[in-house]
């Protein structure tokens, strides 16, 4: 997509959390961590047969592929192959299958918090609320209140 670099760069630079406690969750729990997000995440995670882990956050993720290779912390910089999308399946940014590298610290807080539970070669999904990631605002060709889903692949941890 044209907005990749755009918003890779948005990416980036946005802030970031470190909350890290979870539960299983089932597509028909009710949960009150995001109200305006909650639903439309929880719907999604039943209409694609999902079995997502919800955090505290109020993040979800599921993991595809564990992988076998370093687990990043906060303090990494990681390189990930992703694909940026809307529940209704539009996608807003997509990186190549070599994928794109930063540091942890500094990308929107969905993400600091979701690929530290993966391992290298690990795949899977994210599920970000809004306040997770560009919230009321939005960014580039994210509206605002925006749940996004990642497709991820974490390609390397250093």
């Amino acid at each position: 997509m044209k907005y990749s670099f755009l918003a890779l760069v948005a990416v980036l630079f946005m802030s970031c959390n470190d909350k890290k406690k979870e539960e299983n969750i089932t597509p028909a729990a009710n949960t009150e961590a995001v109200p305006n997000n909650e639903a439309e995440i929880v719907k999604y995670i039943a209409d694609n047969h999902l079995k997502a882990t919800r955090t505290e956050s109020g993040l979800y993720y599921v993991i595809e592929e564990a992988g076998t290779g370093k687990q990043p912390t906060v303090d990494s910089e990681v390189t990930v192959a992703y694909k940026g999308y809307f529940t209704n399946k539009e996608v807003f940014d997509q990186s190549d299958k070599k994928g794109i590298s930063f540091p942890l610290r500094g990308v929107i807080a969905g993400w600091t918090e979701g690929i530290q539970y993966f391992k290298e070669g690990g795949k899977g999904i994210l599920l970000i609320p809004s306040d997770l990631g560009y919230g009321p605002g939005g960014q580039g060709p994210i509206p605002g209140g925006s749940v996004l889903v990642f497709d991820i692949k974490l390609n390397s941890v250093k």
